[in-house]
């Protein structure tokens, strides 16, 4: 009889060991006024450490149909970077997966199983944090994908562009601290996010 409680208990309960998150933003992705496909946001805070989660996926035709999803996950703990996990697929095949990840005093970082150069200096803002915190005095914030360092430039008005190392640009608007658009270049096309009231 125990037993059976004990499992009963398990089974009820098992939700709540994931903690539920503290905050879920949802963007509409916008390609010649037609909306395309959707990203969530969430953060989640439990004890020292808080994830910052992304998925997203995009639908579109470009001479043939394309379909990209990315998955972000990223942990910090006492507001510095501890681990980036970051996985792109195009139609269902991998394109890029990035892992970064906090060891010793450096961050150790894999591109497509390839190793790169470590990273020595701490990282307290990288391009997830974009969705959640506008980045007044940030210079630059690193990218979980190309892991390597993106410019900041306060464009006013609480208008931010961001440059990455290719030299590609996106706009980003924040309302309160929190971003309402975005106008990116994504490569194969360039798209708008829009926050969803």
């Amino acid at each position: 009889m125990l037993w059976c409680l004990i499992l009963f208990n398990f089974i009820t309960f098992q939700g709540d060991l994931t903690p539920s998150p503290d905050k879920t933003l949802w963007y509409d992705i916008i390609y010649k006024e037609k909306t395309i496909g959707s990203l969530k946001a969430t953060k989640t805070h439990k004890d020292a450490k808080t994830t910052y989660h992304t998925s997203s996926t995009i639908a579109f035709r470009l001479i043939k149909e394309f379909a990209v999803n990315y998955n972000y996950s990223v942990d910090f703990e006492a507001k510095l970077l501890k681990k980036a996990v970051v996985n792109i697929h195009i139609n269902d095949k991998s394109h890029a997966k990035t892992l970064t990840q906090w060891h010793e005093n450096e961050y150790l970082i894999t591109k497509n199983g390839k190793s790169e150069v470590p990273i020595k200096t701490t990282i307290d803002y990288t391009t997830i944090l974009l969705y959640f915190l506008e980045p007044t005095h940030i210079n630059n914030c690193y990218s979980e994908q190309d892991g390597s360092f993106n410019t900041i430039v306060s464009l006013g008005n609480h208008v931010y562009k961001k440059i990455n190392a290719n030299g590609k640009e996106n706009v980003y608007y924040y309302k309160n601290g929190v971003l309402e658009k975005a106008v990116i270049d994504g490569g194969l096309i360039a798209f708008e996010m829009l926050l969803r009231k």
